[in-house]
């Protein structure tokens, strides 16, 4: 399947509810006005300046957090559970990091409807009800992008995977390619274990096929004392 470096959440990794962090606010101010381009040594970059010769090089030093990362900031994605009303909150994931598609348009209710079988490495018993949903699904069996394409071929809108670890409520895996250099088209994301665990288990008390969520969500729209966080995870 091959993997994978894992990130903190958005808090931890000092990232905002917007997913924004202070490393890139300094590349902003740092790059603002400068098309940084060519090869330097690690944390300063090359820039073709007009000068009274020509050309000229100037070398821009970076932050640190540039020179480390690159100006690549990892991004996370919001959605809501809307029922059942004992898991309404917000929820943090991943987007794949090479492959998948994106959201164009915003679900205000979409049903959420857990594969069976739950790793979906294969055909699934369940696909009807996926078709023109989202499916979640759970890490293990198969690569990443397998899933995704199970995914995809029951008629899904997109995939939220979450990590077979249930204790798992801070670390988020980069989901990336796979070797069979196949594609997909719809967007796939990471949700930590203990998200997915919960989700899964509140449908299992209520006798439920799916959840209904809203997704993307815009977080920095919702005042703070509205985030209806899970309280099992650390933001």
């Amino acid at each position: 399947m091959g993997l994978v470096p894992v990130h903190q959440p958005a808090a931890r990794a000092g990232l905002g509810a917007g997913g924004q962090s202070s490393c890139q606010a300094k590349v902003r101010r740092a790059t603002s006005g400068w098309a940084v381009g060519g090869s330097a040594a690690p944390g300063r970059a090359l820039e073709m300046v007009p000068g009274a010769a020509g050309w000229c090089c100037l070398v821009l030093w970076l932050p640190a957090c540039v020179a480390a990362h690159g100006l690549r900031i990892h991004d996370y994605l919001y959605f809501q559970v809307l029922s059942p009303g004992d898991i309404r909150y917000i929820f943090t994931a991943t987007p794949a990091k090479d492959f998948g598609g994106i959201f164009h348009t915003r679900y205000e209710q979409i049903h959420l409807v857990p594969a069976e079988p739950s790793e979906a490495c294969g055909e699934l018993s369940n696909g009807f009800f996926i078709q023109d949903q989202i499916a979640l699904v759970e890490r293990g069996g198969c690569s990443f992008l397998s899933k995704t394409r199970v995914v995809q071929e029951h008629g899904g809108r997109a995939v939220i995977i979450s990590d077979n670890a249930v204790d798992n409520d801070s670390f988020y895996v980069e989901m990336i390619q796979d070797s069979t250099q196949r594609t997909a088209d719809i967007p796939a994301l990471f949700l930590l274990g203990r998200d997915g665990y919960m989700i899964r288990r509140s449908l299992e008390q209520h006798g439920l096929p799916w959840a209904i969520i809203s997704i993307p969500v815009n977080v920095t729209s919702i005042p703070t004392f509205e985030l209806l966080q899970p309280p099992w995870t650390f933001w």
